[in-house]
């Protein structure tokens, strides 16, 4: 399975319907490929302001680093200075949970999926269900 268009609006659309059933704030997901650029993205009514690069730069720091949001935290914590450092040099990075690396079933890196309006845990949540969804590995 490869993360192409139709893969990735089904993706949304599990994260969302998770979002739904969980009872959470409205959700923005943002689904990129291998390269960082933008396959699919969608803003659910109700979202606030800024909630596209907000959950860009969760998908697009993940990415970048190689490595989940949740664990970009974890070293932001032990090295401000180098998060800070590569947040200069890659541009859009958000250090929060929310941010899924993409596998298929042998382990290659497909993209990334960001989601933002809730909580960090439960941004994370969402992505990792509508990850496993369409059957594709989540990495967070």
């Amino acid at each position: 399975m490869t993360l192409n268009l139709d893969t990735s609006l089904s993706l949304i659309a599990a994260t969302r319907a998770h979002g739904r059933e969980q009872g959470l704030k409205p959700l923005t997901v943002v689904v990129l490929d291998a390269g960082g650029h933008v396959i699919a993205a969608q803003r659910e009514d109700g979202a606030s302001m800024k909630r596209f690069e907000i959950a860009h730069g969760k998908a697009y720091g993940a990415l970048s680093l190689g490595m989940g949001s949740r664990s970009i935290m974890a070293r932001a914590e032990q090295q401000a200075y180098f998060i800070a450092a590569v947040t200069d040099a890659v541009g859009s990075l958000v250090p929060v949970p929310g941010g899924v690396l993409v596998r298929d079933a042998d382990g290659v890196l497909l993209g990334a999926v960001g989601v933002t309006g809730d909580t960090s845990d439960a941004d994370e949540a969402a992505a990792v269900a509508g990850i496993s969804a369409v059957g594709l590995t989540p990495n967070p």
